[in-house]
C-alpha cells in the first residue's frame, strides 16, 4: 500500500526554498519557517514569487518528487520531471494501446465521469429534497451512458462526453444553496473564469490534475499519451483523461461544500478589467486547505475493497491502468463514486 504523502502548497510570495542536508527549508524574509525531512515530501506547489535553490531542483529531479510552479492566481506554468522512469514495455504497450484500442478504456472513464455527475446529483436530492430539474438531468445523463454502447469512435464519445458536461452543468445552480450573489452559475467557462464558482473549479481541476500526471510518472506511464484527450504539445492528455473520474466526486464536491458551508466569499476574489475572476492569496489558502484535509478522508475504494484514503486515489488508479496495459487485468476499472 502506498503512504500518503505530504504535498506541500507555496503561496507565500516570496518564500525560499533550499536543501539543506537530507531536510527542505522553507525560508519567509530570511528567516526559516519550516524545515522538514525531504523523503516526506510527493510533490511542492509553488505560487508566484517563490524561489527554489538549484540544488533542490536537482533533488527533487532525482528522486521523483513533483515540483510544480503556478502563477500567483493558479495559472499553470511549469513542471520539473527528471529522468523517465519505468518500464520500456509497459510505455510501448500504453503507447500501442492509445493508436489502436483506445476505445475500450475511453468509453470506460467517459461512462464513470457521467455516473460520478449523477451520484452527485442524486445525493442532493437525497439530502435536499425533490427537485424537478435534477431529476430531468439524471434522466439525461442516464440516456448519455446508455448512448456510449453505439459510439464506434472517439468523436461519437467526445460528442457525448460533451454532451452530458452540458447537461450537468446546466442545473450546476442547483446545486449552490448560497444565496450570495458571488456565486450565481450561468455556465461552465474558463481561461479565465468569468464568475468566483468557476474560479473554484478551475483551480481545483489544475491542482488535481497535477497530482494525477504525478501518480501516471510514478509507474512509469507517460503522462502525455493519453486515450480520451488529444495529443497537444505540453499537455498531459492521459491525465486530463483519469481526471475527468474525479471531476465530480472530488473537485466539484470540494467547491461546493466551500460555497454552501460559507467559507468562501466574494473577499477571496479577485476582479480583473478584462472580466476575469480570480482568487486571491486568500482564497487559495482556503481552498487548498481544505483540498488537503479532504486527501486525508478514508473511503472504500469500489474496485479494490480496502479502506484507503482519498489522496492515494491518483496513484491506485495509474497503478490499476498500469495493471491493464500490462495485460494482467482484462479491463481498466475507473473510480466509480458510491
Amino acid at each position: 500500500m502506498i503512504k500518503l504523502k505530504n504535498t506541500l502548497f507555496i503561496t507565500t510570495q516570496g518564500s525560499y526554498l533550499h536543501k539543506e542536508q537530507q531536510t527542505l527549508v522553507i525560508e519567509i524574509e530570511r528567516k526559516k519557517a519550516l524545515q522538514l525531512p525531504i523523503h516526506s515530501v510527493n510533490n511542492i506547489f509553488c505560487f508566484g514569487n517563490v524561489i527554489v535553490s538549484p540544488f533542490l531542483l536537482g533533488f527533487c529531479a532525482e528522486n521523483n518528487i513533483g515540483l510544480v510552479f503556478y502563477s500567483e492566481y493558479g495559472k499553470f506554468l511549469a513542471r520539473i520531471q527528471g529522468a523517465q522512469s519505468g518500464n520500456i514495455f509497459l510505455r510501448k504497450q500504453q503507447f500501442a494501446k492509445t493508436i489502436a484500442n483506445y476505445l475500450d478504456i475511453a468509453r470506460n472513464i467517459i461512462a464513470t465521469k457521467i455516473a460520478n455527475s449523477r451520484t452527485v446529483l442524486q445525493r442532493h436530492i437525497r439530502n435536499y429534497g425533490t427537485n424537478e430539474k435534477l431529476a430531468l438531468a439524471i434522466k439525461k445523463l442516464a440516456w448519455s451512458k446508455d448512448n456510449l454502447k453505439s459510439a464506434s469512435n472517439k468523436d461519437s464519445l467526445i460528442g457525448i462526453e460533451g454532451e452530458a458536461a452540458a447537461i450537468y452543468f446546466s442545473v450546476f445552480s442547483e446545486l449552490i444553496r448560497n444565496n450570495s450573489t458571488c456565486f450565481v452559475f450561468k455556465c461552465r467557462n474558463r481561461r479565465p473564469p468569468l464568475d468566483a464558482t468557476n474560479a473554484l473549479l478551475s483551480f481545483a481541476y489544475s491542482i488535481l490534475g497535477k497530482e494525477i500526471s504525478s501518480a501516471l510518472q510514478g509507474v512509469g506511464l507517460d503522462p502525455q499519451a493519453g486515450f480520451l484527450h488529444a495529443d497537444r504539445s505540453g499537455r498531459d492528455s492521459l491525465a486530463q483523461d483519469i481526471l475527468e473520474e474525479f471531476r465530480a466526486y472530488w473537485a466539484d464536491r470540494l467547491v461546493l461544500s466551500l460555497i454552501n458551508r460559507k467559507q468562501v466569499s466574494s473577499k477571496d476574489f479577485s476582479y480583473e478589467a478584462s472580466g476575469a475572476v480570480l482568487l486571491n492569496d486568500k482564497g487559495r489558502k482556503i481552498l487548498l486547505t481544505a483540498y488537503q484535509e479532504k486527501k486525508q478522508q478514508k473511503i472504500i475504494h469500489p474496485y479494490l475493497e480496502e479502506e484507503v484514503p482519498i489522496g492515494i486515489l491518483p496513484h491506485l488508479q495509474a497503478q490499476l491502468l498500469a495493471r491493464h496495459l500490462r495485460g494482467d487485468l482484462a479491463a481498466y476499472p475507473p473510480f466509480i463514486m458510491r
